[in-house]
């Protein structure tokens, strides 16, 4: 038998004793039938009274922990659908106090995971937008309106991660190529002519978009600054060529027609408009 059992048989007994002891009492007294009748109706009352108030307030709690289990069912379905879960099952013979601290217990943990994700998902979705500003590119697909499972935080993680790798490469890419076109521009005593070109070389490089069709442009623009140095030390080599050949002649420099010195001179000026290697070239000016 529970103690709760025994306590109920015992409140009867004692209940049982305390009439009895009314009744010697009366009978003592000698009070007539009629007010005994009276007595132990109003004694009735009150323990009946009694008894009805606490079962009213049990009776409440049992409601209160009924509507407590339904409303947990209901947000414990919702968050198992919104997390993609399977349905929570319930342990057969739980009694409605276990059964409401499980359902809760389940509750406050998919609660916790649902915060996770979304937290999660928010963080993924500001670098995604940082680095596709960055990049040029186009967004990833995130709904943040719904609550991502795991493996769509897996794969979203996926594309940001390869994004960063590839920004990482595109960055190294233009550091390398925007230090050639310097020196290419520096050797070809060439300033920046278009905003592209000014860009490249006076912006800070955090701020140069790293998009494809920028990273072909600067390659574009290096082979083409490279094709001009090489064209003009080829101009270069012959001027110089042609410079050291000519006093090889049988007439001495000295001796030629004035009209030769113009010629040389337009030599050198374009040697200088072309580059600077032409200063090396000062040296045999003087000798003649």
């Amino acid at each position: 038998m529970r103690r709760s059992e025994v306590h109920a048989a015992e409140s009867v007994a004692c209940l049982n004793r305390a009439l009895n002891q009314l009744k010697d009492i009366w009978e003592e007294i000698g009070i007539p039938e009629d007010q005994r009748l009276q007595r132990t109706d109003v004694v009735k009352k009150h323990i009946k009274g009694l008894l009805d108030m606490m079962i009213a307030e049990e009776d409440s709690l049992r409601k209160r922990l009924m509507s407590s289990i339904e409303s947990c069912r209901k947000e414990l379905d919702v968050l198992c659908t919104e997390l993609q879960l399977s349905p929570f099952e319930e342990d057969e013979g739980r009694t409605m106090l276990q059964l409401e601290k499980d359902i809760r217990s389940r509750l406050e943990v998919m609660m916790k995971q649902k915060s996770q994700r979304v937290k999660e998902l928010k963080t993924l979705y500001k670098q995604d937008r940082e680095l596709c500003d960055i990049m040029c590119s186009v967004p990833f697909c995130i709904d943040l309106d719904s609550v991502p499972s795991l493996e769509q935080l897996d794969s979203y993680h996926s594309y940001p991660n390869d994004l960063t790798k590839e920004k990482d490469r595109r960055h190294g890419e233009f550091v390398g190529i925007r230090r050639q076109i310097i020196l290419c521009m520096e050797e070809l005593d060439q300033l920046p002519d278009t905003s592209f070109e000014r860009d490249v070389v006076c912006e800070d490089e955090e701020a140069f978009c790293l998009s494809s069709d920028n990273i072909t442009a600067l390659q574009l623009l290096l082979g083409q600054l490279e094709d001009r140095k090489t064209e003009n030390e080829l101009v270069c080599s012959s001027y110089r060529t042609k410079i050291q050949t000519e006093p090889e002649s049988s007439v001495s420099l000295r001796a030629l027609n004035c009209t030769f010195w113009p010629q040389v001179f337009q030599f050198y000026h374009r040697l200088y408009c072309l580059c600077p290697i032409s200063t090396c070239l000062d040296g045999d000016v003087n000798t003649y």
